[in-house]
């Protein structure tokens, strides 16, 4: 007996997002006998709990296949909605919604805390003893998703565009230093990444022989402000110049922190930038060099610039959704597809699954043994890892009148069948 399939997505987005939406959908599509209707909740679970269902099925094919391209999470939104273990009336509405709707696949991408939702909903689906098979895929930019042995994933679709981002990004901004160092000799650069150093640490691929005066802190660099701004004064009297890379999580005080749904802390609505306070800190101590720090912050652009996608990882994001769709069939419920590196010199990585169990809520941490001794950069052991994730092209992306092509999905919506729900948490 056919099924129908609805496909949700949450947390922060990435460049390649949509395109395991887009691997989940075409795949779907090759099992007609298998797969009815196709549905998206509607900005995440968030949606699905306000039974705000996205008609798939009847989308373009040309606008399917533009999701390749598509960065973000416009397509079918996301959303920062946590479905707590305590949050039993959400629970409850979640398989209203899927019996209502006849509902057989859940697919969820995200990180460690849609992982979670996803093996919640598996475990409710059993207990409860409906037939729907609840399956995860994997996404996260800040690459902490699994574990720290990289047995449970070795990467998140997401990391390695955002590591091209900045191994392209630093190249740009070594060659204005180079020009303005005589007024401006050091430029501070905050990167994305609250707690692990991943995002940051891409900042050494733009300059594997280290012939830059690039200095490197991640969260985890565990440097005092004081010791930064003796290693950066060192840097200027050896080069006269200097660029310094941080991780938005850097300790520099209290910095007002804000918090997002999740409990983490959203750093771009903090009330002080991590960049600021350093550029004040470095002027106000004084620099061994003429001139002034000046720095700036990357946002949103890190996570929604497809010009700077890896192609790899837009292929290996198709695949990872694909892959899901494989496992919802011939393995059932309660797994997660994921992305396993072979080993030797070549890169070549298989996709395989773990359980939905292992990898809810789970964290990696960025390894100690590949931060410097000297705790201002990373170990070549790090820019092996990251090095083949960012592929050797540019991304082909479709332009009209000069404007990118992205896809537009028709907003047609499933017609509703239960009665409004606020979400619990709201």
């Amino acid at each position: 007996m056919k099924k129908n399939v609805l496909i949700a997505q949450s947390g922060g987005p990435s460049p390649v997002i949509n395109n395991s939406l887009r691997g989940i959908i075409e795949t779907c599509h090759m099992f007609p006998n298998k797969f009815d209707k196709i549905y998206a909740g509607w900005h995440g679970i968030e949606g699905v709990l306000k039974e705000e269902l996205l008609d798939l099925g009847i989308q373009p094919e040309d606008e399917i296949s533009l999701l390749r391209t598509t960065p973000a999470a416009g397509s079918i939104g996301t959303c920062r909605y946590k479905l707590k273990d305590n949050q039993l009336k959400d629970f409850d509405r979640l398989l209203e919604v899927f019996r209502a709707h006849q509902v057989g696949y859940f697919f969820y991408i995200g990180g460690n805390d849609s992982q979670h939702t996803a093996w919640k909903v598996s475990e409710l689906a059993k207990a409860r003893g409906l037939e729907l098979v609840s399956a995860g895929i994997p996404k996260t930019i800040d690459n902490d998703m699994g574990d720290s042995e990289f047995r449970l994933i070795d990467h998140t679709p997401g990391y390695g565009s955002v590591a091209r981002y900045w191994s392209h990004i630093i190249q740009n901004a070594n060659e204005e230093n180079m020009g303005s160092w005589p007024a401006d000799p050091v430029l501070v650069i905050q990167a994305m990444g609250r707690k692990i150093g991943f995002i940051p640490a891409a900042a050494r691929l733009a300059d594997p022989k280290r012939e830059m005066p690039l200095q490197i802190y991640l969260t985890e660099s565990n440097v005092t402000l004081e010791e930064l701004g003796d290693r950066v004064n060192d840097q200027l009297k050896k080069d006269k110049r200097c660029l310094v890379v941080i991780s938005e999580g850097f300790d520099v005080g209290g910095k007002g922190e804000v918090k997002d749904a999740f409990g983490h802390t959203a750093y771009g609505s903090g009330k002080q930038a991590v960049y600021q306070a350093l550029v004040n800190y470095l002027n106000d101590k004084g620099l061994k060099a003429k001139g002034a720090a000046r720095g700036q912050v990357m946002g949103t652009d890190q996570r929604d610039t497809m010009v700077y996608a890896s192609t790899i990882d837009l292929d290996e994001a198709y695949k990872v959704g694909q892959k899901a769709v494989e496992i919802a069939l011939n393995d059932g419920n309660g797994w997660m597809a994921t992305i396993l590196r072979e080993p030797g010199l070549i890169y070549n990585i298989r996709y395989d699954k773990v359980p939905l169990r292992k990898v809810a809520l789970s964290e990696r941490f960025f390894p100690k043994e590949w931060i410097a001794p000297g705790k201002t950069d990373v170990t070549d052991d790090f820019f092996r890892y990251a090095r083949p994730l960012i592929g050797e092209d540019w991304v082909s992306v479709p332009m009209i009148n000069g404007r990118q092509r992205f896809a537009r999905l028709q907003p047609v919506f499933s017609e509703k069948k239960l009665p409004a729900y606020e979400p619990e948490a709201k």
